[in-house]
């Protein structure tokens, strides 16, 4: 009898690792089409995947890149399907493998329509990047004067330092000569981030 006991009780754990095995395979598999089928712009396959109960791909990462739906939205400068996703709950700060959120990957790109979009849905202008680099940093290293007025006026904190070389945007723009137009902007704009929207170090 205990042999017999023994023997099911291996067999419903072997049974209920292959189920949660399976599971695990197919939301890999659903989360790998949903991306494709963004990166694809088919709109039709998207919509297969969001109309699914919880919309668990949403917010799926590719393995490779780390690139979450937005980023890739974003990497291609494509505000209708950004607007679109973001509408139907797609997390407007997730993170790439860098730490990269949309916003900073918009920033990084130059491309302040789809920078707006995503602050006026929400995005946090003040978090950093696995580098400690804010949008406003990357506004300051790509000279975009346009990016940088946004970050700005949504009360981007330019006296936060990076991580690698311990500095702010307020002092690459001091040091880029080229970027005076933005350190103009820098000092002439008045804080309005609250406190706890900051992440990372800071200076004062």
């Amino acid at each position: 009898m205990g042999a017999t006991r023994d023997f099911s009780r291996v067999m419903l754990a072997t049974a209920a690792a292959l189920t949660l095995a399976t599971a695990a395979f197919a939301q890999f598999s659903d989360s790998y089409s949903f991306l494709k089928a963004v990166k694809d712009a088919d709109g039709a396959k998207t919509m297969e995947f969001l109309n699914k109960p919880g919309q668990p791909v949403l917010n799926a990462r590719d393995p490779a890149s780390g690139d979450a739906a937005l980023h890739m939205i974003v990497k291609r400068h494509d505000q209708t399907w950004l607007s679109f996703l973001i509408g139907r709950g797609a997390q407007v700060d997730v993170r790439d493998r860098d730490g990269n959120t949309p916003l900073m990957t918009a920033v990084q790109l130059s491309d302040p329509a789809s920078a707006q979009l995503l602050v006026e849905s929400g995005a946090k202008v003040n978090l950093v990047n696995n580098r400690g680099e804010t949008p406003l940093i990357m506004a300051v290293q790509h000279r975009d004067v346009a990016s940088a007025r946004l970050l700005i006026s949504a009360g981007a904190d330019p006296k936060i330092a990076d991580t690698i070389a311990g500095k702010s945007a307020h002092d690459y723009a001091t040091e880029d000569s080229r970027a005076a137009p933005i350190l103009r902007m820098m000092d002439e704009a008045k804080p309005k981030a609250p406190a706890a929207e900051i992440a990372g170090p800071v200076r004062r």
